[in-house]
């Protein structure tokens, strides 16, 4: 979520008086919610004892999504968003998803109103209880992250193909998504650390990951591609609820998995980590594929991680997002030790030793 302030101007503001005229709450008051590093904002709308959220999604502040039938040249033509295949500013992704996720038995919100081409939608407030919140201690924590593994495992149940589901059309996670996200590292956060990448220290990262996408299976199954625990809503009754989905694409299921257990603003206990790995791993229809998949994705969400925070502190000024580096380097250097990715621990060992665990790793 993004702070209210950055969708403000009386454009703007009438537009989504407006909305809200025809969405009949037109005389509802607005609280605005703070938020970390998206262009949307968000306002609680309260009318009497009904209450909803006020999603602003300002079509022009992001660059374009991923035209569904572009090839990789035009993707990077296009510039980042189109070949991280990002939704962007596109409000439908998050209305078509969250009606895809209900229908799949995972609680998302529901849509009361859109309008996609001013980007405003009135939706479901779950409330402010977040699972970071509520894991005040382990057993809190042991219980709620079951469950939100039980919210993939459902997730996983239903049948996904690229195609349209209701207005948006989903893509899949492919090489050319994993590449881009993955070089997020040499290009931010080793400048980050002080460092360059040279052409050959380039050269050897993309060969590296070329080497580690090969050794994963199809994408086949819908990932939400945030899935952590400031993501997740519990809401006083009922299952936990998802509320960040918009850039979801058809990858591998251990990539949320990666997401909730190696999160990026919380620590997370480590014997429970393991313990839920293994046990969704032992589950899986290949353990063994599932094993592999985990150590990529791990390394490559990470590493993206770590590329984006240097990107936030370093271009967007967002210095904040220091913080929260030590955390993801730790899981990074973890992540190294894993034999699959020996490819990219060799890379670490002759070009930037500080990433693993035994090389006196900086933040």
């Amino acid at each position: 979520m993004s702070d209210t302030g950055e969708a403000q101007g009386p454009d703007r503001a009438a537009l989504r008086a407006a909305f809200l005229e025809k969405a009949e709450w037109g005389e509802a008051s607005l609280a605005p919610l703070a938020g970390d590093a998206s262009t949307r904002s968000y306002a609680r709308a309260q009318k009497g004892d009904q209450r909803a959220l006020l999603m602003d999604a300002p079509p022009g502040r992001e660059a374009a999504n991923c035209p569904p039938g572009a090839d990789e040249k035009e993707r990077e033509t296009l510039g980042y968003n189109a070949m991280a295949r990002l939704a962007g500013p596109r409000l439908e992704a998050f209305t078509a998803l969250s009606r895809w996720l209900n229908e799949a038995g995972v609680r998302a919100p529901q849509i009361y109103a859109e309008d996609r081409e001013s980007g405003l939608a009135l939706i479901q407030d779950f409330g402010n209880r977040h699972l970071v919140d509520a894991a005040t201690d382990l057993k809190a924590e042991a219980s709620l992250y079951a469950r939100a593994l039980d919210v993939l495992r459902t997730v996983r149940k239903r049948t996904v193909t690229p195609g349209d589901i209701g207005g948006w059309t989903l893509m899949t996670y492919d090489p050319l998504v994993l590449r881009t996200e993955a070089s997020l590292l040499p290009e931010w956060y080793v400048p980050h650390l002080g460092g360059t990448v040279g052409a050959e220290a380039q050269d050897a990262w993309d060969a590296a990951w070329a080497d580690l996408i090969g050794r994963m299976g199809p994408p086949d199954t819908l990932v939400l591609r945030d899935f952590h625990a400031e993501n997740i809503l519990v809401p006083d009754e009922g299952a936990l609820a998802v509320i960040d989905f918009q850039d979801a694409l058809i990858g591998h299921a251990p990539y949320d998995v990666v997401s909730l257990l190696e999160d990026a603003r919380r620590d997370v206990d480590l014997g429970l980590a393991g313990e839920l790995y293994q046990e969704d791993r032992d589950s899986a229809p290949d353990p063994g594929a599932y094993e592999t998949a985990y150590a990529v994705l791990a390394a490559q969400r990470n590493a993206k991680i770590l590329g984006i925070f240097a990107r936030l502190i370093h271009r967007d000024g967002k210095d904040r997002y220091a913080d929260f580096i030590p955390r993801v380097a730790a899981h990074m250097a973890r992540d190294l030790d894993r034999p699959a990715v020996a490819p990219l621990r060799a890379w670490a060992e002759r070009y930037l030793p500080g990433l693993l665990s035994d090389g006196g790793g900086r933040s």
